[in-house]
């Protein structure tokens, strides 16, 4: 993968993080304006059932970007230290087609595959 292609994977890592980032912030924000809304005209349980679940939404969600800008984090300290594209079990180069696809990708295809099959049994 050439220098120039490693740039391009950068400034795309780094957008993510600063999209995420922007996210998350909105998550946080919408969660305290929820909390500032009226009551349900059909009664306390479902209003509770209602704020229940979209709670459960919510944290899910936020779990979830919280995971990818760690990833997306991971892969900008590598850039710093000079291991980006390398695979975190076998340390052999990620191949530049997973990378452009997969820019914060922790594995090579076979890792990953062993990986994925090991989880699954």
């Amino acid at each position: 993968m050439t220098i120039t292609n490693f740039k391009i994977i950068r400034l795309r890592l780094e957008n993510d993080r600063k999209r995420l980032a922007e996210h998350l912030e909105q998550i946080r924000a919408s969660q305290q304006t929820n909390e500032r809304r009226e009551g349900s005209p059909f009664g306390k349980r479902e209003e509770e059932a209602t704020e229940t679940a979209e709670l459960e939404n919510r944290m899910a969600l936020e779990k979830r970007i919280l995971e990818q800008l760690a990833d997306v984090e991971s892969a900008l300290k590598k850039f710093d230290e000079g291991r980006y594209g390398l695979c975190e079990l076998c340390g052999q180069s990620i191949a530049p087609a997973r990378l452009e696809a997969l820019p914060q990708a922790r594995l090579c295809m076979s890792c990953a595959t062993k990986t994925k099959n090991a989880k699954a049994k």
